[in-house]
């Protein structure tokens, strides 16, 4: 309790409280603005975190991410335009009931419940992340193979655009954490004689030129859309009615949008469209859904809070990240000279606890703006995108040169611009590529370490009770796709055989 106490001290110093209503009231505008999700705004905020305390640039950079949902719902319930991805499901009966004169109840049941959602999140990771921290302190190189083998699988198989894009991007991504020196025989790998590349790809440049250039490339194709007239907002506060239809949609989105954001590649948007599933499975009346069912914006509202919040347990902990934002904070850490992982609650406790206790403020902070500041909000989406773009890029290049003064770290931005932009196109998710380059240089090294802890034999992995339960845990992650498909496969089989039997009985009454 000391040490939860202690980050409580660190959360209320003026400079840490200060950096946190930054931080919200960025992620909340970003939540606001379509297409630029926080992953790319903490990717362009990177280089300004170098002057400050590894503990005040990750409080800030974590409120821009569970900030990000709360904005997102806004325009998803008046203007029927999902700010944030995780808010594409809130769009279905969130403006339903705008269209209603509901849109200030909708508005209110979203707040509540990701307030809720948060908060029951932060606390359950206040209890358990020190747990996961402890049992990781059992991990060895083979456990960390496993570990990051299963995180780059789940990624590819669970992300948007496909299995086999996904898998495509992870693969360039782990080829791109090869660049640079060999750290076991200081080889140079695919450096092409350039001297820029013998420590390796950086990865600032490529979060800020995947995530940044190539989101803003990506968005400008839609800067010729018309902006809507936003939905009256009347009464912000639900009904009694409302609170009691909505209570039961909140704590089951938020359990499970905790557990699904501790998966590496869950995050808010899973969450909230299982969430919503959920919710419509279990309804007596599943045809109220997409008509202004108020669990139907509850459930998700819940749930992606509730994931964002959840999926630091794995950064912290184990120092795996669970979700491309993830990955960038990681890389914040790394820039900041802290490595995450287990040693983190015992070497920086002040960093560990000040983070998450940051959240319980930073979620009553959200809620108590959320509303008041809705007009404002809703005024920001007028901004011509030929204005925001070409500041932002301005700001992504200049932050990407003070990293190392180098201007060969801009031409990096600009061809994993391109690079990402041209993923986008083609519906490929940049999400896996950079979770596999951050992944990567872990894989191949405790993969290497364990070949020799083993004298070359694989099958050591499975000797180890932990390693062993997370590779047979990746067995089934690869067939289930190819066991779902079979059976399927055989239900149409069947399906076709009786509608044959079916007709042949028909035929005989007939005659």
């Amino acid at each position: 309790m000391s040490s939860v106490l202690n980050g409580f001290a660190v959360v209320i110093e003026p400079e840490n409280l200060l950096y946190c209503l930054i931080g919200v009231v960025i992620g909340m505008l970003i939540g606001v603005l379509p297409g630029l999700g926080p992953a790319a705004t903490i990717a362009i905020l990177l280089p300004l975190t170098f002057g400050l305390e590894p503990v005040t640039a990750v409080i800030m950079l974590a409120g821009i991410f569970y900030g990000a949902q709360y904005g997102g719902t806004i325009t998803s319930v008046l203007l029927r335009l999902p700010g944030e991805a995780s808010s594409v499901v809130t769009v279905f009966d969130g403006h339903a009931l705008a269209r209603q004169g509901r849109a200030g109840a909708a508005l209110g049941v979203a707040a509540i419940g990701s307030f809720v959602g948060g908060t029951l999140s932060i606390i359950v990771l206040s209890l358990v992340a020190p747990l996961v921290a402890g049992f990781a302190l059992d991990f060895g190189p083979p456990e960390y193979t496993a570990l990051a083998l299963l995180g780059i699988l789940l990624v590819a198989t669970i992300s948007g655009g496909g299995r086999i894009r996904a898998l495509t991007a992870a693969a360039v991504g782990l080829l791109l954490a090869t660049v640079g020196r060999d750290d076991f025989t200081s080889a140079e790998r695919f450096t092409l004689g350039n001297l820029s590349l013998a420590d390796g790809l950086d990865f600032v440049p490529i979060a800020m030129g995947l995530f940044g250039l190539g989101e803003i490339l990506y968005n400008l194709e839609d800067r010729h859309r018309a902006i809507k007239v936003p939905a009256h907002v009347a009464n912000v506060w639900p009904s009694r009615a409302d609170l009691r239809q909505s209570s039961g949609a909140i704590g089951r989105g938020s359990a499970l949008g905790f557990v699904l954001g501790i998966l590496p590649g869950g995050g808010a948007v899973l969450s909230s469209m299982a969430a919503y599933a959920l919710e419509k499975r279990r309804s007596k009346h599943p045809e109220r859904f997409g008509k202004g069912a108020i669990e139907g914006v509850a459930a998700p509202e819940s749930a992606n809070n509730a994931a964002a919040t959840s999926s630091f347990i794995p950064l912290l902990s184990l120092g795996v990240p669970a979700n491309a934002t993830m990955a960038v904070i990681f890389g914040a850490l790394l820039i900041q000279g802290v490595t995450p992982g287990p040693q983190l609650v015992t070497e920086h406790p002040e960093l560990f606890w000040g983070v998450v206790n940051s959240m319980y403020l930073g979620n009553v902070l959200l809620l108590i703006m959320s509303i008041p500041l809705v007009g404002l909000f809703v005024r920001i989406l007028r901004v011509r995108a030929t204005v925001l773009a070409p500041i932002t890029v301005l700001i992504t290049l200049v932050g990407a040169y003070t990293v190392n003064n180098s201007v060969f770290d801009i031409g990096l931005v600009i061809a994993f611009g391109v690079l990402g932009y041209l993923m986008k196109k083609f519906g490929f998710e940049p999400g896996p590529l950079v979770l596999a380059f951050v992944l990567g240089s872990l894989l191949e090294t405790s993969l290497r370490r364990s070949l020799l802890l083993f004298g070359g034999d694989p099958t050591g992995f499975l000797t180890r009770p932990i390693s062993g339960t997370l590779l047979l845990f990746l067995l089934l992650v690869v067939l289930a796709p190819a066991a779902q498909a079979l059976l399927h496969r055989r239900a149409n089989r069947q399906n076709q055989l009786d509608w044959a039997n079916r007709q042949d009985q028909d035929s005989r009454v007939s005659r």
